[in-house]
Protein backbone atom coordinates (compact mmCIF):
# COMPACT_ATOMS: atom_id res chain seq x y z
CA UNK A 1 0.00 0.00 0.00
CA UNK A 2 1.61 3.22 -1.15
CA UNK A 3 0.83 6.53 -2.79
CA UNK A 4 -0.64 9.95 -2.07
CA UNK A 5 -4.15 10.40 -0.69
CA UNK A 6 -5.82 13.74 -1.35
CA UNK A 7 -7.83 14.14 1.83
CA UNK A 8 -10.67 16.63 2.12
CA UNK A 9 -9.71 17.68 5.63
CA UNK A 10 -12.74 18.19 7.88
CA UNK A 11 -13.16 21.10 10.29
CA UNK A 12 -12.05 20.64 13.89
CA UNK A 13 -9.15 18.24 13.24
CA UNK A 14 -5.45 19.03 13.25
CA UNK A 15 -3.31 17.69 10.41
CA UNK A 16 -1.76 15.28 12.93
CA UNK A 17 -5.25 14.08 13.93
CA UNK A 18 -5.90 13.30 10.26
CA UNK A 19 -2.69 11.27 9.99
CA UNK A 20 -3.53 9.36 13.19
CA UNK A 21 -7.04 8.53 11.96
CA UNK A 22 -5.79 7.43 8.54
CA UNK A 23 -3.23 5.11 10.17
CA UNK A 24 -6.10 3.35 11.95
CA UNK A 25 -8.30 3.14 8.85
CA UNK A 26 -5.54 1.85 6.54
CA UNK A 27 -3.64 -0.09 9.24
CA UNK A 28 -0.42 1.45 8.00
CA UNK A 29 2.16 3.18 10.21
CA UNK A 30 4.11 4.92 7.45
CA UNK A 31 1.83 7.91 6.91
CA UNK A 32 2.64 11.62 6.95
CA UNK A 33 1.11 14.89 5.72
CA UNK A 34 2.79 17.42 3.44
CA UNK A 35 1.90 20.62 5.28
CA UNK A 36 -0.11 21.74 8.28
CA UNK A 37 -3.65 23.09 8.05
CA UNK A 38 -5.17 24.83 11.10
CA UNK A 39 -7.99 22.89 12.83
CA UNK A 40 -10.67 25.35 11.66
CA UNK A 41 -9.53 25.15 8.03
CA UNK A 42 -10.96 22.55 5.65
CA UNK A 43 -9.87 21.42 2.21
CA UNK A 44 -6.89 19.97 0.37
CA UNK A 45 -4.48 18.00 2.57
CA UNK A 46 -2.15 15.68 0.61
CA UNK A 47 -1.13 12.70 2.76
CA UNK A 48 1.69 10.30 1.87
CA UNK A 49 1.32 6.59 2.57
CA UNK A 50 3.95 3.84 2.64
CA UNK A 51 6.96 4.43 0.39
CA UNK A 52 5.42 7.76 -0.65
CA UNK A 53 6.43 9.24 2.74
CA UNK A 54 9.91 9.54 1.22
CA UNK A 55 8.66 12.13 -1.28
CA UNK A 56 6.61 14.29 1.12
CA UNK A 57 9.11 17.17 0.99
CA UNK A 58 8.74 17.35 -2.81
CA UNK A 59 4.95 17.70 -2.61
CA UNK A 60 5.00 20.75 -0.36
CA UNK A 61 3.89 23.15 -3.05
CA UNK A 62 5.19 26.70 -3.26
CA UNK A 63 1.73 27.96 -4.24
CA UNK A 64 -1.62 27.42 -2.52
CA UNK A 65 -5.13 28.75 -3.13
CA UNK A 66 -7.77 29.45 -0.50
CA UNK A 67 -11.33 30.73 -0.39
CA UNK A 68 -12.35 32.39 2.83
CA UNK A 69 -14.34 34.99 4.66
CA UNK A 70 -13.28 38.10 6.59
CA UNK A 71 -15.49 39.51 9.34
CA UNK A 72 -15.04 43.12 10.45
CA UNK A 73 -16.03 44.39 13.89
CA UNK A 74 -13.88 42.35 16.25
CA UNK A 75 -10.47 40.68 16.40
CA UNK A 76 -9.47 37.50 18.26
CA UNK A 77 -6.41 36.04 19.97
CA UNK A 78 -5.96 33.45 17.21
CA UNK A 79 -6.99 35.73 14.31
CA UNK A 80 -9.76 33.26 13.41
CA UNK A 81 -13.19 32.40 14.80
CA UNK A 82 -11.83 29.97 17.43
CA UNK A 83 -10.06 32.60 19.56
CA UNK A 84 -11.17 34.90 22.35
CA UNK A 85 -12.32 38.38 21.41
CA UNK A 86 -9.55 40.97 21.83
CA UNK A 87 -10.93 44.19 20.37
CA UNK A 88 -14.36 45.27 19.20
CA UNK A 89 -15.39 48.27 17.15
CA UNK A 90 -18.85 48.89 15.77
CA UNK A 91 -18.79 49.13 11.98
CA UNK A 92 -20.58 52.45 11.91
CA UNK A 93 -20.37 53.19 8.22
CA UNK A 94 -20.94 51.64 4.83
CA UNK A 95 -17.93 49.86 3.33
CA UNK A 96 -17.85 50.11 -0.46
CA UNK A 97 -16.75 47.45 -2.90
CA UNK A 98 -14.06 49.84 -4.14
CA UNK A 99 -12.61 50.10 -0.61
CA UNK A 100 -12.47 46.32 -0.17
CA UNK A 101 -10.93 45.76 -3.60
CA UNK A 102 -8.41 48.51 -2.82
CA UNK A 103 -7.41 46.74 0.40
CA UNK A 104 -6.94 43.45 -1.45
CA UNK A 105 -4.92 45.16 -4.19
CA UNK A 106 -2.67 46.79 -1.57
CA UNK A 107 -1.89 43.33 -0.20
CA UNK A 108 -1.15 41.78 -3.60
CA UNK A 109 2.44 41.17 -4.72
CA UNK A 110 5.48 40.78 -2.48
CA UNK A 111 4.63 41.87 1.06
CA UNK A 112 5.89 41.38 4.60
CA UNK A 113 3.88 39.52 7.21
CA UNK A 114 4.38 38.81 10.90
CA UNK A 115 3.23 35.31 11.92
CA UNK A 116 0.50 35.20 14.59
CA UNK A 117 1.32 34.32 18.20
CA UNK A 118 -0.87 31.23 17.85
CA UNK A 119 1.33 29.53 15.24
CA UNK A 120 4.01 26.83 15.07
CA UNK A 121 6.82 29.24 14.11
CA UNK A 122 9.75 28.77 16.49
CA UNK A 123 11.42 31.60 18.42
CA UNK A 124 14.36 30.71 20.69
CA UNK A 125 13.56 27.01 20.34
CA UNK A 126 9.91 27.32 21.39
CA UNK A 127 6.81 27.43 19.22
CA UNK A 128 4.95 30.73 19.31
CA UNK A 129 1.72 29.11 20.48
CA UNK A 130 3.56 27.84 23.58
CA UNK A 131 4.38 31.44 24.51
CA UNK A 132 0.81 32.49 23.69
CA UNK A 133 -0.73 29.82 25.91
CA UNK A 134 1.50 31.00 28.76
CA UNK A 135 0.21 34.54 28.26
CA UNK A 136 3.52 35.77 26.86
CA UNK A 137 4.12 37.81 23.72
CA UNK A 138 7.55 37.72 22.09
CA UNK A 139 9.19 39.48 19.19
CA UNK A 140 8.36 37.64 15.99
CA UNK A 141 10.41 37.41 12.80
CA UNK A 142 8.88 39.20 9.82
CA UNK A 143 8.69 37.02 6.72
CA UNK A 144 8.42 37.97 3.06
CA UNK A 145 5.53 36.34 1.20
CA UNK A 146 4.01 36.61 -2.26
CA UNK A 147 0.31 37.12 -2.91
CA UNK A 148 -0.20 36.13 -6.55
CA UNK A 149 -3.93 36.86 -6.67
CA UNK A 150 -6.36 38.38 -4.16
CA UNK A 151 -9.95 38.81 -5.36
CA UNK A 152 -13.31 39.64 -3.82
CA UNK A 153 -15.91 36.92 -4.41
CA UNK A 154 -18.96 38.83 -3.15
CA UNK A 155 -20.95 40.64 -5.84
CA UNK A 156 -22.30 43.35 -3.52
CA UNK A 157 -21.44 46.98 -4.19
CA UNK A 158 -21.74 48.02 -0.53
CA UNK A 159 -21.29 46.23 2.80
CA UNK A 160 -23.12 47.39 5.89
CA UNK A 161 -24.17 46.12 9.32
CA UNK A 162 -22.76 45.70 12.81
CA UNK A 163 -20.37 42.93 11.75
CA UNK A 164 -19.61 43.01 8.04
CA UNK A 165 -18.41 39.85 6.29
CA UNK A 166 -17.20 39.29 2.74
CA UNK A 167 -15.68 36.38 0.84
CA UNK A 168 -12.36 36.28 -1.01
CA UNK A 169 -10.04 34.02 -2.97
CA UNK A 170 -6.28 34.22 -2.53
CA UNK A 171 -3.41 32.44 -4.26
CA UNK A 172 -0.25 32.80 -2.21
CA UNK A 173 3.22 31.47 -1.54
CA UNK A 174 4.02 28.74 0.96
CA UNK A 175 4.25 30.06 4.52
CA UNK A 176 1.49 32.64 4.18
CA UNK A 177 -0.84 32.97 7.16
CA UNK A 178 -4.22 33.69 5.58
CA UNK A 179 -5.80 34.53 8.95
CA UNK A 180 -3.17 37.25 9.33
CA UNK A 181 -4.15 38.53 5.87
CA UNK A 182 -7.71 38.83 7.20
CA UNK A 183 -6.42 41.02 10.05
CA UNK A 184 -4.38 43.10 7.59
CA UNK A 185 -7.49 43.68 5.45
CA UNK A 186 -9.29 45.00 8.52
CA UNK A 187 -6.41 47.34 9.28
CA UNK A 188 -6.62 48.74 5.75
CA UNK A 189 -10.34 49.39 6.25
CA UNK A 190 -9.96 50.81 9.75
CA UNK A 191 -11.63 48.05 11.78
CA UNK A 192 -10.58 45.06 13.89
CA UNK A 193 -11.20 41.84 11.98
CA UNK A 194 -10.67 38.11 11.90
CA UNK A 195 -10.92 35.20 9.47
CA UNK A 196 -14.36 33.66 9.98
CA UNK A 197 -14.08 30.83 7.43
CA UNK A 198 -11.35 29.26 5.27
CA UNK A 199 -11.02 26.36 2.84
CA UNK A 200 -7.90 25.39 0.90
CA UNK A 201 -9.01 24.78 -2.67
CA UNK A 202 -5.62 23.95 -4.18
CA UNK A 203 -2.14 22.94 -3.10
CA UNK A 204 0.00 23.18 -6.20
CA UNK A 205 -1.54 20.85 -8.78
CA UNK A 206 -3.72 19.08 -6.19
CA UNK A 207 -7.32 20.37 -6.33
CA UNK A 208 -10.25 20.25 -3.91
CA UNK A 209 -12.53 18.54 -6.44
CA UNK A 210 -10.13 15.57 -6.50
CA UNK A 211 -10.11 15.13 -2.70
CA UNK A 212 -11.96 12.41 -0.78
CA UNK A 213 -13.43 12.25 2.71
CA UNK A 214 -12.63 9.85 5.54
CA UNK A 215 -16.03 8.22 4.93
CA UNK A 216 -15.15 7.54 1.28
CA UNK A 217 -11.77 6.10 2.29
CA UNK A 218 -13.43 3.76 4.82
CA UNK A 219 -15.94 2.68 2.18
CA UNK A 220 -13.13 1.77 -0.24
CA UNK A 221 -11.36 -0.21 2.49
CA UNK A 222 -14.55 -2.18 3.19
CA UNK A 223 -15.17 -2.79 -0.52
CA UNK A 224 -11.61 -3.96 -1.20
CA UNK A 225 -10.97 -1.06 -3.58
CA UNK A 226 -8.56 0.89 -1.36
CA UNK A 227 -5.87 1.04 -4.06
CA UNK A 228 -8.16 3.31 -6.09
CA UNK A 229 -7.79 6.15 -3.55
CA UNK A 230 -4.07 6.59 -4.19
CA UNK A 231 -2.18 8.81 -6.60
CA UNK A 232 0.92 6.81 -7.51
CA UNK A 233 4.39 8.03 -6.60
CA UNK A 234 5.20 8.32 -10.31
CA UNK A 235 2.13 10.47 -10.98
CA UNK A 236 2.74 12.62 -7.89
CA UNK A 237 6.24 13.40 -9.16
CA UNK A 238 5.22 13.94 -12.79
CA UNK A 239 5.87 17.71 -12.54
CA UNK A 240 9.63 17.00 -12.41
CA UNK A 241 11.75 16.18 -15.49
CA UNK A 242 12.45 12.50 -15.98
CA UNK A 243 15.51 10.37 -16.82
CA UNK A 244 15.46 6.66 -17.64
CA UNK A 245 18.42 4.42 -16.71
CA UNK A 246 19.40 0.91 -17.73
CA UNK A 247 19.43 -2.15 -15.47
CA UNK A 248 23.09 -1.76 -14.44
CA UNK A 249 22.65 1.86 -13.44
CA UNK A 250 19.44 0.99 -11.58
CA UNK A 251 21.39 -1.49 -9.43
CA UNK A 252 23.96 1.18 -8.53
CA UNK A 253 21.52 3.97 -7.75
CA UNK A 254 20.68 2.49 -4.35
CA UNK A 255 24.36 2.96 -3.41
CA UNK A 256 24.35 6.65 -4.27
CA UNK A 257 25.81 6.54 -7.76
CA UNK A 258 26.28 9.90 -9.51
CA UNK A 259 24.74 10.33 -12.96
CA UNK A 260 25.79 12.43 -15.94
CA UNK A 261 23.31 15.15 -16.84
CA UNK A 262 23.23 13.95 -20.43
CA UNK A 263 19.88 15.61 -21.13
CA UNK A 264 21.24 18.95 -19.80
CA UNK A 265 18.26 19.35 -17.50
CA UNK A 266 18.25 22.70 -15.70
CA UNK A 267 15.37 22.06 -13.26
CA UNK A 268 16.51 21.69 -9.62
CA UNK A 269 15.15 18.14 -9.21
CA UNK A 270 15.13 15.21 -11.63
CA UNK A 271 13.27 11.93 -11.23
CA UNK A 272 15.12 8.78 -12.28
CA UNK A 273 13.15 5.79 -13.60
CA UNK A 274 14.08 2.27 -14.64
CA UNK A 275 12.96 0.73 -17.93
CA UNK A 276 9.86 -0.67 -16.20
CA UNK A 277 8.76 2.93 -15.58
CA UNK A 278 9.32 2.70 -11.84
CA UNK A 279 10.67 5.75 -10.02
CA UNK A 280 13.96 4.82 -8.33
CA UNK A 281 15.22 8.12 -6.97
CA UNK A 282 15.13 11.89 -7.06
CA UNK A 283 18.39 13.56 -8.11
CA UNK A 284 19.72 17.11 -7.88
CA UNK A 285 22.64 18.95 -9.46
CA UNK A 286 26.01 18.22 -7.87
CA UNK A 287 27.29 21.47 -6.28
CA UNK A 288 30.97 20.69 -6.94
CA UNK A 289 30.90 18.75 -10.20
CA UNK A 290 29.19 20.60 -13.08
CA UNK A 291 27.32 18.31 -15.43
CA UNK A 292 26.84 15.66 -12.74
CA UNK A 293 23.76 14.73 -10.72
CA UNK A 294 23.72 13.30 -7.21
CA UNK A 295 20.93 11.43 -5.43
CA UNK A 296 18.82 13.49 -3.06
CA UNK A 297 16.30 10.78 -2.16
CA UNK A 298 16.56 7.08 -3.06
CA UNK A 299 13.13 5.44 -3.16
CA UNK A 300 14.11 1.78 -3.52
CA UNK A 301 16.31 -0.63 -1.60
CA UNK A 302 18.01 -3.92 -2.51
CA UNK A 303 14.91 -6.02 -1.99
CA UNK A 304 12.66 -3.67 -3.96
CA UNK A 305 15.07 -3.59 -6.89
CA UNK A 306 14.81 -7.39 -7.25
CA UNK A 307 11.00 -7.34 -7.46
Amino acid sequence: MEGVVLLHKPKGMTSHDCVFKLRKILREKRIGHTGTLDPDVTGVLPICVGRATKIAQFLTSETKTYEGEVTLGFSTTTEDASGEVVETKHVDRVITRKEVEGALAALTGTIEQMPPMFSAVKVNGKKLYEYARAGQEVERPVRTITIHEFVLLDDREVFEGENISFRFRVTCSKGTYVRTLAVMIGEKLGFPSHMSHLVRTASGEFLLEDCISFEEIEENVQNGTVESIFISIDEALSKFPKMVVDEKQAEKIKNGMFLKNELQITAPFITVFDKNDRCLAIYEHHPKHPGMLKPMKVLVNNQELKL
